[in-house]
């Protein structure tokens, strides 16, 4: 691995850019108009500068390249006029020309490939300078750190710095927006510089402050950069609110800043702040006796001091040393860009829209008032490298502070060691040279074989020198390293090197960020690149490792190699043959070769020729100086690469097999005739179609590169698999078996060609089987076909050595038919795993069977044990098969769908005695099954016949026809699936007995209603499923489980939620407090009124009928797991009667409130008692209220079960309400009177007083019919009869008084009547009628009920007989 030059960026509308610099110098008139347009609207130059030249398409050449370097020629190295910097962060570019400058952000786009790629594009252009004759001299872009906790090193933003021959220093954002100017010294600004905070690498290193430097012909301004941090950020945020909402300025801090007159030098033209450094104690006594003669003084503890370090002429570097101390730092007010009325050109572009307009005089004014500039303080020369003929250019300081570069007029680049002062190295040959440096760190890996491992990791510092006279860019090692690398570039780029990086970084926010940053950068002008050098650690080492780095540089050669896709076979093979044997050292070659063997673009043939090459070379070496280790790997690979070869040609063969003696196969015909209708059903569930890659199809070839990563030869030259991923293993199994099992390839031939490799039979055996279940499709198109061929693969390989051990115990199960039998009963893949598992059935008894012949003696015992093993797992596979065939009908559309379950022997085994009632539970609540159509399927399987018939129609249900009509499809579907369920009840007839099968039901949809308390019918179904439970002992645990996981924490939210309310809550309260809307928190009361009143039907239930007793089948007596629902329900402990009775109170008072929308406290309708015993657990007993309650809290009860029963009366005379049957839900069903009048006595209540409530009602509403019912059972009539009196006043006061049509007769009567009727009629209220327009019949009927009910003498009596006689009246009148 070597130097490389990478590009990462590339720059967009360059020639935007150099127009806009460069307009003044542009020679043809009418570019000169076009340029004094756009100088009027420059603010769109960097969007109109695309349609630029346009006009002279004619004579421009196709050819872009030629257009470019004739414009370089006309226009000179443009680059090198401008003052260019770059952010470190390589997001902003800054390109600037006299008073004009160019902003370039980063942005991302999508290349024509497809491809990310970051470019720099102009994202604002302007005029930089506010006085008259200023240019910019010098710029730098200083990223800003955020200060946000969960920043990881990315800049919050960044700011432009940009020095003037005026002496202003003036500080922007990245939009052109200017922040602060500050004058600090009288001359033009020369250079600019920055230092930010980097982590000491060493101990001993001193951190190093953050500061802005600036340098003036003969000052040195440093400014400190936590100050200089600061107030950016607050002159940032006060031009975001005065832009906002131009609020008033609030004055930031000032900036501390050093000034410092550099003396004793004739000409300075660059600089560097070295930092702080403190002197050795020898150094420090040193420079004291020869700046104070043999009497100086000496201080205890050396100072510390900040060293500067000068270019240019007299002396041509010069050195200074500020003792820390010597000077107090000053304070300059930051004269911010928005003053009190934003006067300075900040918002020079803006102003249209912001509407901040100024008078001329003021600017000028406000420009003629320059700020008060301090006095330098004199800092004289420590000592210089004179030469009195060299002038100083430039000078680049390294990342560890330790070397400087300096170049000069002679064309020479100087190395500085700053520590000792002295020049060290210099290199000739490079006028106008640019410098940076790259520092880089150890690469991983590099040390781990060192003794050291603790010592901190290592860097490489390089050095990049840029001649732009020759157009090359070199790379040096450092201090006296060779050069690593060169590049030929352009002869007009521009090298940029920042030297910092993020400022507002320290020790404690810097942990844990990963800082992005460039070190070295080459813009290319004429292609607008942007490329980093990029140099590997190990370049830096001692001359020794040479041939290390020659063959690294192989290794990368023989990489592009192997990338590149138009190389021909012959020409890869030759090549990467000459390389692989060129490389020298052996763990490179040993890379180099995994390297080739890992590509896919070689052929195994050049793979082979290759490797077959490298290992003669090896063997032909010196025995002794040979890696081994490579030779292992060189050999091993070419066996592989042989065996990869071999069963290739044998599957490309294609000859067909002999066929195999019937007799081996007897019977075979008769099983699969048995359990082929349930295969062709499972065919076709299982033949739906679905989405699948093309690189995941198994007919996919397996690449040499996949077959080789998973073999390896052990030590004794045997081959052995390694199982990685489920893909890769079954594309291996594919590979060697597949063909033998379609009947095209010999597999006997196989079979030997894989034995003699040294493959052991196990691993064998396990891949036919992974091919066999994973392409299950394919097996039961062709099943006898590829039976056939299964049975003859499976006898090849139990033949093979190693297979059956010779020494097997008769006694006990063969390993290797316990191997096939755990691979079947693990499988998912049902029917190929029946299959498999009969084919090896089949074998086995034919090994056995054989074995027992070849002894003196047959022993039965083992023949009856490993045979009984497999009756077993053949019974429990085809149990399997119908179980998984009913799970794989879809569910109708609408339906909650999900993927079907899957379900294998081991899964129903771990799955517990309830796995398969589970699974058969899932799947009715897929299938949206109601419990109704769940019983009748159920009751099928009464007579033996019907479940015999009903057994074999569902497992040959597949061949049916399907109906043209949709309503006759999905009955045939449902048909179907009914046939199906009743075959596997009568597999299953322990596991899924309906007592199981309802309570696993119930359990289900308690579930899935507890995910998504919105479907109400979950619940409601979950608890019908609870009533088909015949058991009261399953019953009344399912019940107690039921209430205790799922209902009772939302049961009481919600009552909790009423009571604070005071009425039925609103939807939103009801969805923030019980999680469900106010709609299915109705549903939901009402199945928990029905769960109570189940717990308390059950609870006396169970002492009269014994607990049931739960069995399984034989075959799945293996069971082990978690115990089943209904094992769960009987062992629960039975419930406290009167504690839910008094839960179901109030579930009904609830339910009530919420039907009719009632106002109610449904907890105060209770005492103290009563509200301790709400919510406790149902088996545990608690203090119940008991004895007469408080009069108050009986007639609290009492008004709301006569608002209850206002509330019904309403609803059933609803005119809105549909015409059809009252529903047995809501508001409107029948059995709400009858609930009021239960709960009467329970809650203390009369019921007398109810049922005259609600006759009162009921007329109230003119039903009168529905009254005189209810009239019959009431026992006071007395009360009744004045109550009902009251009621006739008011619709006779409406007929004769209150009426729109009052007639002549009803006014002559109303004078006839005799006075004090004529009163009280006039004292009545029609108002509280809601039906007040009642015929005069039913008005006529109610006042002689009246006349009955009242005893003569009643108060009242003779009221009514003059209303009679009122009615009688109107009644022959009409």
């Amino acid at each position: 691995m070597s130097c490389s030059l990478l590009e990462f960026c590339r720059l967009q509308e360059l020639k935007t850019v150099r127009d806009f610099l460069f307009q003044s110098q542009k020679p043809d008139p009418a570019e000169e108009r076009s340029q004094t347009e756009n100088e009027l609207t420059w603010d769109t130059s960097d969007w109109e500068s695309a349609w630029d030249n346009h006009e002279n398409k004619d004579e421009e050449s196709s050819s872009t390249a030629p257009v470019e370097e004739e414009v370089t020629e006309q226009n000179g190295p443009w680059l090198q006029d401008c003052v260019v910097s770059l952010s470190p962060c390589s997001d902003l570019l800054v390109v600037a020309r006299e008073h004009k400058a160019a902003f370039l952000s980063a942005k991302w786009r999508t290349d024509d490939s497809g491809r990310e790629e970051m470019t720099l594009a102009v994202s604002w252009t302007g005029t930089l300078s506010t006085e008259e004759g200023e240019c910019v001299m010098s710029s730098i872009c200083i990223p800003l750190a955020s200060q946000k906790r969960s920043s990881t090193g990315r800049p919050d933003w960044t700011c432009v710095v940009v020095g003037f021959t005026s002496g202003y220093v003036r500080f922007y954002t990245e939009s052109g927006v200017l922040l602060l100017a500050q004058l600090l010294h009288e001359d033009p600004v020369l250079r600019l510089k920055c230092r930010t905070y980097e982590i000491p690498r060493h101990p001993g290193v001193t951190e190093q402050p953050e500061e802005l430097s600036i340098l003036y012909p003969a000052a040195l301004v440093t400014i400190d950069g936590f100050s200089l941090f600061q107030s950016l950020r607050a002159c940032r945020n006060q031009v975001a609110r005065a832009a906002a909402a131009g609020s008033d300025v609030i004055q930031p801090p000032p900036l501390a800043y050093k000034k410092w007159g550099l003396q004793e030098m004739d000409n300075i033209v660059d600089h560097s702040s070295v930092g702080i450094m403190t002197l050795c104690v020898f150094d420090q006594m040193k420079n004291a006796s020869v700046l104070g003669g043999f009497n100086a003084s000496v201080k205890g503890s050396p100072p510390a001091m900040s060293q500067y370090v000068t270019v240019g002429a007299g002396p041509f570097t010069g050195f200074y040393y500020a003792v820390e101390g010597s000077s107090q730092p000053l304070l300059s007010h930051v004269a911010m860009a928005v003053a009190s009325k934003l006067t300075s050109a900040l918002f020079s572009a803006a102003s249209g829209w912001l509407g901040w307009n100024k008078n001329k005089s003021e600017d000028e004014a406000l420009q003629k008032q320059k700020p008060k500039v301090e006095p330098a303080t004199p800092l004289g020369i420590r000592f210089g490298l004179p030469d009195s003929r060299r002038h100083g250019e430039s000078i680049c300081l390294s990342p560890c502070n330790t070397l400087a570069g300096v170049t000069d007029d002679f064309g020479r680049v100087t190395l500085l060691d700053l520590a000792r002062g002295i020049a060290i190295r210099m290199w000739k040959g490079y006028r106008d040279a640019q410098l940076g440096w790259l520092q880089v760190p150890e690469e991983r890996g590099d040390r781990e074989f060192s003794p050291s491992v603790s010592l901190p990791k290592r860097h490489a510092l390089f050095l990049v020198i840029y001649a732009p006279r020759r157009g090359i860019l070199e790379v040096w090692a450092m201090q006296q390293g060779p050069r690593v690398g060169a590049f030929t570039v352009g002869k007009h780029c521009r090298l940029l090197y920042a030297g910092y990086r993020l400022m507002g970084v320290n020790s404690v926010t810097s942990q844990g960020w990963q800082l992005h940053t460039q070190q070295v950068c080459l813009l290319d002008p004429t292609t607008g690149a942007l490329r980093t050098v990029s140099v590997p650690f190990h370049l830096a080492l001692s001359d020794k490792k040479c041939e290390r780095a020659k063959d690294m540089h192989l290794m990368k050669r023989l990489t592009a190699v192997l990338k590149s896709r138009d190389v021909e076979p012959d020409v890869l093979e030759n090549e990467a043959r000459s390389i692989l044997l060129d490389i020298k050292h052996p763990a490179i070659k040993k890379q180099a070769l995994e390297s080739l063997l890992s590509t896919k673009n070689a052929p195994v043939s050049c793979l082979m020729n290759i490797t077959r090459a490298l290992n003669d070379t090896l063997k032909q070496q010196d025995p002794n100086g040979v890696d081994t280790a490579l030779v292992q790997l060189c050999s091993s690979q070419l066996k592989l690469l042989q065996l990869y070869s071999d069963i290739q040609q044998l599957h490309s063969a294609a000859e067909t097999q002999d066929e195999p003696e019937n007799d081996s196969l007897e019977g075979m015909a008769d099983e699969l005739s048995r359990v082929g209708p349930t295969l062709q059903r499972y065919a076709q569930l299982t033949s739906r179609p679905s989405v699948s890659f093309a690189q995941d199809s198994p007919d996919s070839p397996l690449p040499a590169q996949a077959f080789l990563s998973q073999l390896e030869c052990t030590e004794d030259g045997e081959l052995k698999v390694i199982r990685r991923s489920e893909t890769e293993w079954n594309q291996l199994g594919n590979f060697m078996f597949w063909g033998c099992l379609c009947g095209k390839s010999s597999l006997h031939k196989v079979c030997d060609t894989l034995q003699q490799a040294g493959i052991s039979p196990q691993q064998l055996l396990t891949l036919l089987l992974s091919v066999w279940l994973q392409r299950e499709k394919e097996v039961l198109q062709k099943p006898e076909e590829t039976v056939r061929n299964l049975h003859s693969l499976l006898v090849a390989l139990s033949n093979m050595k190693g297979a059956v051990e010779e020494s097997w115990d008769p006694q006990s199960i063969s390993p290797w038919w316990q191997q096939v039998r755990c691979t079947c009963i693990q499988s998912h893949n049902a029917a190929a795993a029946l299959l498999a598992a009969l084919v090896a059935h089949r074998a086995a008894k034919a090994s056995i069977t054989s074995r027992a012949d070849s002894k003196l003696q047959s022993e039965w015992e083992a023949v009856s044990l490993e045979l009984e093993q497999w009756v077993v797992c053949v019974r429990q596979l085809e149990n399997v098969l119908v179980l998984q065939t009913l799970l794989l009908v879809p569910p109708p559309q609408g339906a909650a769908g999900g993927a079907p379950a899957q379900c294998s022997i081991k899964a129903l085994l771990e799955g517990g005695t309830g796995g398969i009632a589970d699974s058969v539970s899932k799947w009715v609540f897929r299938q949206n099954m109601s419990p109704e159509r769940l019983k009748e399927i159920l009751q099928t399987r009464e007579g033996e016949e019907a479940g015999d018939r009903q057994e074999q129609r569902g497992g040959g249900g597949g061949g049916g026809g399907e109906g043209d009509e949709e309503k006759e499809k999905s009955q045939d579907t449902s048909d179907r699936a009914a046939e199906l369920l009743v075959a596997v009840c009568h597999r299953f007839p322990h596991s899924l007995s309906p007592d199981l099968l309802f309570a696993h039901c119930c359990w289900e949809y308690v579930v899935q209603w507890n995910k998504d308390p919105e479907e109400g019918r979950h619940l409601l179904w979950a608890v019908e499923h609870l009533k088909l439970v015949s058991s009261p002992h399953i019953q009344l645990g399912i019940s107690t489980m039921m209430w205790s996981t799922f209902i009772v924490k939302r049961f009481s939210a919600a009552a909790f939620l009423t009571e604070k309310v005071g009425k039925a809550p609103k939807d939103r309260l009801c969805r923030r407090d019980v999680g469900m809307g106010d709609k299915a928190m109705t549903s939901f009361l009402c199945c928990c009124v029905q769960l109570l009143q189940i717990l308390m039907e059950v609870d006396s239930a169970v002492e009269e009928v014994a607990a049931p007793e739960l069995s399984v089948e034989e075959a799945w007596s293996g069971a082990e797991g978690p115990a089943s629902i209904a094992e769960l329900a009987l062992e629960q402990r039975g419930v406290h009667y009167p504690l839910v009775q008094h839960h179901c109170l109030l579930a009904t008072l609830m339910h009530a409130a919420m039907t009719f929308s009632l106002k109610v406290k449904p907890l105060s309708l209770f005492d103290s008692k009563g509200k301790n015993a709400f919510f406790r657990d149902l088996t545990t007993i608690q203090l119940m209220p008991s004895g007469d309650m408080d009069p108050s809290l009986v007639l609290l009860r009492q008004e709301f079960l006569m608002r209850v029963l206002t509330g019904w009366v309403q609803a059933i005379d609803d005119p809105s309400a549909p015409a059809s049957a009252p529903p047995s839900t809501g508001p409107r069903a029948d059995w709400w009177p009858s609930l009021c009048l239960d709960l009467g006595p329970l809650l203390q209540v009369n019921p007398d007083i109810l049922r005259r409530h609600l006759v009162c009602e009921l007329y109230n509403q003119g039903l009168d019919l529905r009254a005189e019912e209810v009239m019959l059972e009431v026992e006071d009539k007395d009360v009744l009869g004045s109550q009902l009196l009251v009621l006739t006043g008011q619709r006779l006061s409406y007929s004769l008084l209150h009426s729109q049509t009052q007639t002549q007769t009803a006014m002559e009567l109303l004078a006839r009547l005799p006075p004090t009727l004529c009163t009280w009629l006039k004292a009545m209220d029609p108002s509280e009628l809601r039906c007040p327009l009642v015929p005069l019949r039913q008005t006529s009927r109610l006042v002689g009920r009246l006349i009955e009910m009242l005893p003569e003498n009643h108060a009242q009596y003779s009221l009514a007989l003059h209303l009679l006689e009122a009615v009688d009246v109107l009644t022959t009148e009409d």
